[in-house]
């Protein structure tokens, strides 16, 4: 399992997944103000490399990064880590627990159903 994301380098991989591939002016350009330093940013990109999240290659004087890893596994494996944490790695108890504190209406629960099933078919 890939490692954890915090919040900034989440932050920054969000960018990447949209973009497909960003340097690190364009990465400052789509996040929101107050933008961080430069040199923050490369930072948080290179330990991003050393995770093995992203990959870069150089492009004139600098560089254009890419993402490693797929946002649906990064997606998937931080769920399974959520699910395993707190629901005692039910989905059951988690599903359960997000109508419950989030007050779901009939709708959307018809809605969540219909996608399952169709993912049985």
């Amino acid at each position: 399992m890939a490692k954890q994301l915090t919040k900034a380098e989440e932050q920054f991989m969000q960018v990447l997944w949209r973009l497909g591939e960003a340097s690190v002016k364009e990465i400052i350009a789509e996040l929101p103000n107050p933008k961080p330093a430069y040199n923050t940013v490369s930072t948080i990109i290179r330990i991003l490399e050393t995770k093995n999240f992203v990959n870069h290659r150089s492009v004139g004087r600098g560089y254009v990064y890419f993402p490693l890893i797929e946002k649906d596994v990064y997606s998937n494996q931080t769920l399974h880590k959520v699910v395993d944490g707190y629901f005692g790695g039910s989905f059951k108890s988690m599903v359960s627990f997000f109508v419950k504190k989030n007050d779901m209406d009939i709708s959307e629960l018809e809605s969540i159903l219909k996608e399952i099933n169709s993912k049985k078919e």
